[in-house]
């Protein structure tokens, strides 16, 4: 198969040299609007036999140099002698060339020419670089049709599926913009009834998110022991720790509560949880190593709970894996991890987060900021499919207030308030006009 382009102001002047040119059996491949007009890809499988008028006052010696050798006077000229290309006239051709090149890389090579002055030229380097540049555009405009076949392709399937199911389909939508993942929204749907109202349906499924999704159950204020908040910068862990200490004095007394920091890196760490500790009563320590982490958890080893912070990185940054050596490397107690997300962020930006801390064996989670999120889907869906406990909510900067424990179906509840308020708010184009105007 050989590949040509063709240019001209408008779709009908470049179909014409295509039909002009290769014949009424070329193959359209593709075509796009250029600069000057429009470029089309044709595609053919043989030489196009073009019909010459011979004029009467032009010499024959003008015809010499597109002539092909003796003894073939009457042979039409080749698609490469009328445009002038030199270069191989078809793919195969091409790959050929390079396999004989290849085996004879240690024997000067010499390409020999079809013209009709039967010349023998060396073959130099430039022009076998000019075919692999050549090859490889057409293999990337290849790639780049099978992507939009795909994609076609795909469109239509998904047209026919919500002809087919409309309601499954409305439902599909209504749950990604609450913020769930398609493919935790397809897997729910596909358990909604068939035949039902659209309301009843809505509500089918949110109690089954509602019962897929597990917490905790109070677990940190519950049974105590030794717990460390773990995530990234941000994500509010020192005051989430502040709040859970303060709760669990309030029950059980400040004597059964300490701090530890191993947060030897963030300005004032220390005197942040210092400062919370004295508020509340307990005392706070510092660790700056694994032995000395193992040391004060036996100094707290009769304490009721011993919350553990530390520093907070980004999941790229090296530091890190040293933080979580020295977790690990601390096994005089049992330590329970939790995970402290922020609940306004990103779904995959939470998903690298999960995939970078979960090399320590996870016991929940706790979800933050709350009173900044304009949905809850992407938690939910982060839960959901990692199978993830989620322990604690928080909303709020007061200590020790703006806090409590998971519940399935309060959170559902709040996604699908958030929902109503924000993804089903009528956009109001003219007033964001005319604010702008009188800004």
């Amino acid at each position: 198969m050989k590949i040509r382009r063709f240019y001209g102001k408008d779709m009908r002047e470049a179909l014409a040299q295509v039909k002009e040119e290769l014949g009424g059996d070329a193959v359209i491949m593709s075509n796009k609007k250029v600069a000057d007009g429009i470029e089309i890809v044709a595609a053919y499988d043989r030489e196009p036999v073009r019909k010459q008028t011979p004029q009467a006052n032009q010499p024959d010696v003008m015809a010499k140099p597109r002539m092909a050798p003796a003894g073939a006077a009457g042979k039409t000229p080749s698609l490469s002698e009328i445009i002038g290309d030199s270069g191989p006239d078809s793919l195969k051709a091409l790959l050929e060339k390079q396999t004989k090149q290849s085996q004879s890389a240690s024997q000067p090579a010499r390409a020999e020419s079809t013209s009709a002055n039967t010349q023998h030229t060396p073959v130099k380097t430039e022009p076998n670089r000019q075919d692999d540049i050549e090859l490889q555009d057409i293999r990337q405009e290849l790639k780049s049709l099978r992507n939009v076949l795909e994609f076609q392709v795909a469109g239509l399937i998904k047209q026919d599926r919500q002809q087919a199911r409309p309601l499954h389909s409305y439902l599909i939508d209504k749950l990604v913009r609450m913020g769930i993942t398609p493919a935790l929204a397809e897997q729910v749907v596909s358990y909604a009834p068939a035949n039902c109202e659209e309301r009843d349906a809505w509500v089918f499924l949110l109690k089954l998110l509602a019962n897929r999704l597990h917490t905790t159950q109070n677990d940190i204020l519950a049974k105590g022991g030794v717990v460390a908040l773990m995530g990234p910068t941000g994500t509010g862990k020192t005051t989430t720790i502040a709040k859970l200490a303060a709760q669990y004095a309030q029950r059980y007394g400040a004597n059964q509560v300490a701090l530890i920091t191993i947060d030897s890196y963030r300005i004032a760490a220390y005197e942040q949880l210092a400062t919370y500790g004295k508020i509340i009563g307990c005392p706070v320590k510092k660790a700056a190593s694994a032995e000395e982490l193992s040391d004060l958890l036996h100094q707290f080893r009769n304490k009721g709970l011993v919350l553990i912070d530390t520093a907070g990185f980004g999941q790229r940054d090296t530091r890190l894996i040293k933080q979580l050596d020295t977790l690990a490397e601390s096994s005089y107690a049992n330590i329970k991890h939790y995970l402290v997300l922020a609940a306004n962020a990103q779904h995959r930006v939470m998903e690298h987060q999960l995939m970078t801390y979960k090399q320590i064996s996870l016991q929940g989670c706790i979800f933050t900021k709350l009173d900044e999120c304009y949905s809850l889907g992407e938690a939910i869906s982060l839960a959901l499919e990692h199978r993830l406990p989620v322990g604690y909510l928080t909303d709020g900067q007061k200590v020790p207030e703006d806090i409590k424990a998971a519940d399935a179906k309060y959170i559902i509840s709040c996604a699908a308030r958030l929902f109503k308020q924000y993804a089903l708010m009528p956009t109001r184009t003219q007033q964001v006009v005319n604010s702008a105007v009188s800004i």
